[in-house]
């Protein structure tokens, strides 16, 4: 984790709850991916996935805080609002060998 980006999200208008959403989604392994709900349980908000999904939208720094390494608890890969949209998203994940 880069301590440059978390002084980076310092210059956004973010509340202390995406602040935490993305430090914990910017430990996500290259190659690896985890759920909505497990990155809220990791910020110790475990019903908060929703949210979790509304915090990444706002994601200033996409992709080097790689939002696009969460995905739904079903498998199925969600939304994302970074350039390309979802197929953005599917062909970074194939790119790091996620899925």
């Amino acid at each position: 984790m880069s301590n440059a980006l978390i002084k980076e999200l310092e210059k956004y208008k973010l509340t202390e709850f995406q602040k935490r959403v993305l430090i914990a989604t910017m430990k996500i392994p290259k190659g690896e991916t985890r759920t909505y709900k497990q990155i809220a349980e990791q910020i110790g908000d475990r019903k908060a996935y929703r949210a979790v999904g509304t915090a990444l939208k706002l994601n200033p720094l996409a992709p080097m805080i790689p939002c696009h390494r969460v995905v739904k608890s079903d498998g199925s890969l969600g939304n994302y609002s970074g350039k390309g949209g979802p197929k953005g998203k599917k062909a970074m994940l194939k790119a790091e060998g996620a899925i």
